[in-house]
């Protein structure tokens, strides 16, 4: 299955600088390691916001869940998630 998953970092604005950056470097680590699992497929950010558009791919909503619970971050994340179903016209006769 295919989800759209909009994420939006809420870390509070008084996290001290060091905990902030070991945060993003572990952020980074793990969207690779899900990049290689076929996991994550794209990755948006969005101007002027502290928030990416992803496309996810999982067996289920479930596996979704675990990946997305797995990011460091993931605690001081607003998260909206979007199953996606393919269009006719995608399909290839």
């Amino acid at each position: 299955m295919e989800f759209l998953v909009r994420t939006e970092n809420l870390l509070p604005p008084d996290t001290p600088d060091d905990v902030r950056e070991s945060l993003r470097k572990g952020e980074r680590e793990r969207a690779l390691q899900l990049r290689e699992a076929g996991i994550l497929k794209r990755l948006w950010r969005v101007p002027g916001r502290n928030a990416t558009i992803g496309l996810y791919e999982a067996a289920d909503p479930a596996e979704l869940h675990d990946a997305l619970a797995s990011l460091p971050m993931w605690k001081w994340m607003d998260i909206t998630v979007e199953a996606l179903a393919t269009h006719p016209q995608e399909k290839t006769p």
